[in-house]
């Protein structure tokens, strides 16, 4: 599926679910669940609902957006780690950084189209998918 397919489809899943929004991955941390420039759709989620195997979207403490998979409860949260990443990621996941969960991916083939002015489809946030930091 193109990028813009992919994009497509993510946007209107959302379209009447004020819970769910779309970004696209950067790297390669969670391969072969998703990588660079796949479509995922966010879902607002309580924090009390997490659980370990979900795939948490959260701010980092260096401020980045993160999706990552929660492999631990800890003190405060949870910790988050990607499938190819040695270590944690040295931010916990809870109430205050929480954006929500991993709730559908498209894979797409082929990079993001560098000028998306020529498509009728919005500009979304990218997440990362990347080393932990």
């Amino acid at each position: 599926m193109s990028y813009n397919g992919a994009l497509s489809d993510a946007l209107a899943i959302a379209a009447h679910r004020p819970e769910l929004s779309v970004v696209r991955a950067s790297g390669q941390s969670m391969l072969p669940y998703f990588g660079d420039d796949a479509v995922i759709v966010v879902k607002k989620i309580d924090a009390a609902r997490l659980r370990v195997g979900m795939i948490a979207v959260y701010v980092s403490r260096f401020g980045d957006k993160v999706a990552h998979r929660i492999i631990a409860p800890v003190a405060g949260g949870w910790l988050v780690k990607g499938y190819n990443n040695q270590q944690a990621d040295s931010t916990v996941v809870n109430s205050g950084n929480l954006l929500g969960i991993v709730y559908a991916t498209f894979n797409s083939v082929g990079r993001a189209p560098v000028a998306m002015a020529a498509s009728n489809l919005p500009t979304v946030e990218t997440v990362f998918a990347a080393p932990a930091r």
